[in-house]
């Protein structure tokens, strides 16, 4: 059995009460990082009687064969990341898919999760909402990421690095307006746990001052009613800059369908029509010459 194990995102008392017994009785604890991991037993008072294996971004895909193996062999295994929940932007999905494919079970011990929290103290629209992950890291991608969602009516969900937070909340404000409401939660359930409520150019304005700690950005989704529907060459770039990041035609279409509120023949026919007037465009320039 493959169990995903909930930590405790700040406070340690925060663990449910199910993490230690599981623990103390996995034959293979694997864990982000096992000094955070000592930490975590220390402060739960339970001792590991499996064995402990690293397994982080760097070692995933390497080591996920071999887990896999021994939860086919009957073993029981533990995953924990360093907070939260496995998989949610950590380490997880590789081993459950594995694990599935091979007819394991695989349960969960549910525990904190920084998403959810940021999501309940924001004071935004909490009945629909969308988790986006750690925005892309360059600047390029990062804009091209956030105009994908540019007409996205759920609130949204991100994680960041505090060192990117200002540029970021700038990029957000020039892609969903200065004016768009959003808050800021940083060290959540820690001794300096803070969240700052406002505009994305007031909360920009004040990242720019720094920061530290762990960030979860709520932000508050587009106005439904003032939301225009984007154009055909706005929903062609976006597939295009969906495809530039690796994801296949086929699926980039029905993701900016869906993203925003589209049919996935609209898009097809846009992305066709794009490919035209650019193809056009190169016989009239060779033509010129």
């Amino acid at each position: 059995m493959l169990v995903l194990a909930g930590t405790p995102i700040g406070d340690p008392t925060d663990a449910p009460p199910r993490l230690a017994v599981e623990l103390a009785r996995a034959d293979v604890v694997a864990a982000e990082d096992t000094r955070r991991l000592r930490r975590l037993t220390r402060d739960l008072d339970v001792r590991i009687t499996g064995r402990v294996v690293s397994y982080f971004e760097g070692n995933e895909a390497a080591r996920t064969p071999e887990l896999v193996e021994e939860l086919v062999a009957g073993a029981r295994v533990l995953l924990v990341t360093d907070a939260g929940m496995p998989s949610v932007s950590d380490p997880g999905y590789r081993l459950v898919a594995g694990a599935v494919e091979r007819g394991v079970r695989v349960t969960a011990v549910p525990g904190p999760s920084a998403v959810l929290t940021a999501l309940a103290v924001s004071g935004l629209p909490v009945d629909r909402f969308c988790f986006e992950g750690f925005p892309p890291r360059r600047p390029g991608e990062r804009l091209a990421r956030l105009r994908e969602s540019a007409g996205e009516t759920r609130t949204m969900v991100f994680f960041e690095a505090p060192h990117r937070l200002a540029a970021t909340l700038t990029a957000m404000a020039e892609v969903y307006g200065p004016d768009r409401e959003a808050a800021v939660c940083r060290e959540l359930t820690k001794t300096w746990e803070e969240v700052l409520r406002g505009t994305l150019a007031e909360l920009a304005a004040r990242a720019g001052e720094g920061v530290r700690g762990e960030i979860t950005i709520v932000v508050r989704g587009a106005d439904p009613s003032s939301a225009a529907p984007p154009e055909p060459a706005e929903l062609a770039r976006r597939v295009a800059a969906l495809e530039a990041g690796g994801t296949r035609r086929k699926e980039a279409i029905a993701e900016v369908a869906k993203a925003a509120g589209r049919p996935k023949r609209e898009v097809f026919d846009a992305v066709v029509a794009a490919k035209k007037d650019g193809h056009n465009g190169d016989e009239r320039g060779e033509t010129g010459r």
